[in-house]
C-alpha cells in the first residue's frame, strides 16, 4: 500500500508549495527522495538557506559560533547554542550552503562535550542527561559533522542505557559513574524522580538510529536492543511509561509539535522505533492508528505543541494545520509503509 493512500487529502502537494521553501526542501529530500545532485533539489536547498528560518537563526549567531552567550550553550532556553543547533538540524541546514553551520558545530562540541563523552549543560560531566545526549548526538550526525570525539559520546550514551562499566552515582570516587541527573541505566533520570524517562529514551534511540550500522559496536547494539525493549514494554499509543511526579502520562505525548526539543511526542517515538527496524512490529499498530486519526479532512496535521516567542523563529499558530508538523507525520507514514511493502 502506498503511504499516500493513508491520507485524507493531498497534503503532499501542500508541503511542496513554494511559499514555504524550508518545508519544500525537506519534502523533496525525505518524501520524494530527490537525488542530492538534482537541479530542482539543489535550487530548493539554496532557497531554504536564503529565506525562512535557517538564515534567520544563523544571522543571530555570534562570530565565534555561539548564540546568546558563550559556553556550553544550554541556557538561556531556547535561544542558546544547544537549541539553535538542534533546530537547525531539524530544518535540514547544510554545510554546503553556509559555512557558519560548521563553525557552530565546532564551537559547541568544544564547549559542551566533556572528556568522558558526556554532553553537558554545565561544562562538568555531571551536567549530562539522556535527552541532551541523545538530542546532540542525533544533531551532529544529522548535520553531517564528522569528529572522532563523537565516538566517545555514543560510547558513553550506550553505557548509560545498559549500565555496563558505570558505578552508581553514589560512588563519587569511581572514575566512570552515573550522576544525579543521569542516575541509572534504562534512562533513569533525576528529573523523573529517578525513574526511567521515556522522553530521554526516545532521544537516545533516535540518535542510535542515525548511526550507520557499520559504526555500531556490540555495546551499542546491546543498548539499542535494551532501549527498544523499554519503549515497547508498553503500548506507545498509551504512553504508560514511568512518571515520577504523577500517576498519569504527560498529555504532551499526543500533542504533535515543531520544533521538538526535550519534550517528546508519540510521533517521534514511532519515528525512532521504525528507523531502528521495527516498522513491522505489531506493537506499533495502535500508535500508527493514532497518527493517522489526527489528520484533518485534507490530510494535514495541526501544531499542538509550540515554542512561540521562545525561539528565534515561530512556526505557526497553535491548533492550526501546520506544514512542519504535517511533514513530520508524512515522514513516519512513508517509513512505515516502506516496511509493510518490503
Amino acid at each position: 500500500m502506498s503511504w499516500q493512500n493513508q491520507l485524507k487529502g493531498d497534503s503532499l502537494s501542500w508541503v511542496l508549495e513554494s511559499d514555504s521553501p524550508g518545508v519544500r526542501y525537506l519534502a523533496l529530500r525525505d518524501l520524494l527522495e530527490y537525488a542530492p545532485e538534482d537541479p530542482e533539489f539543489l535550487a530548493a536547498r539554496k532557497a531554504a538557506h536564503n529565506e525562512g528560518p535557517i538564515p534567520r537563526i544563523l544571522n543571530e549567531m555570534e562570530e565565534p559560533g555561539f548564540w546568546a552567550k558563550p559556553g556550553p550553550g544550554y541556557n538561556p532556553k531556547y535561544r542558546s547554542s544547544v537549541w539553535s543547533i538542534i533546530l537547525l538540524a531539524q530544518l535540514g541546514a547544510s554545510f554546503q550552503e553556509d559555512e557558519r553551520i560548521e563553525r557552530a558545530c565546532a564551537y559547541l562540541l568544544e564547549q559542551a562535550l566533556a572528556p568522558g563523552g558526556q554532553f553537558t549543560a554545565s561544562g562538568a560531566p555531571s551536567g549530562t542527561a539522556d535527552c541532551l545526549q541523545g538530542n546532540l548526538c542525533w544533531t551532529f550526525l544529522e548535520l553531517g559533522y564528522d569528529d572522532p570525539r563523537l565516538e566517545m559520546a555514543f560510547e558513553w550514551m550506550a553505557r548509560t542505557v545498559t549500565g555496563e562499566g558505570l558505578a552508581p552515582n553514589s560512588d563519587r570516587q569511581a572514575p566512570i559513574r552515573f550522576y544525579a541527573s543521569q542516575c541509572g541505566p534504562t534512562f533513569a533520570c533525576g528529573s523523573n524522580n529517578k525513574l526511567p524517562c521515556a522522553w530521554g529514551g526516545v532521544k537516545v534511540m533516535l540518535a542510535f538510529s542515525k548511526l550507520p550500522k557499520v559504526q555500531r559496536t556490540p555495546l551499542i547494539e546491546r543498548a539499542i536492543e535494551h532501549g527498544v525493549e523499554f519503549l515497547l514494554s508498553v503500548d506507545p499509543a498509551e504512553a504508560d511509561y514511568p512518571t515520577g511526579w504523577t500517576d498519569k502520562p504527560s498529555r504532551n505525548w499526543w500533542k504533535f509539535g515543531f520544533p521538538v526539543f526535550y519534550v517528546t511526542d508519540l510521533l517521534q517515538n514511532v519515528e525512532a522505533l521504525i528507523a531502528l527496524g521495527y516498522g513491522r512490529d505489531p506493537r506499533l499498530a495502535n500508535a500508527m492508528d493514532v497518527i493517522r486519526e489526527k489528520q484533518d479532512g485534507q490530510g494535514r496535521w495541526s501544531l499542538d505543541y509550540n515554542y512561540i516567542g521562545k525561539t528565534w523563529v515561530d512556526f505557526g499558530e497553535k491548533r492550526q494545520p501546520n506544514k512542519w508538523v504535517t511533514l513530520r507525520a508524512l515522514r513516519v507514514l512513508k517509513m512505515e509503509a516502506e516496511f509493510a511493502n518490503a
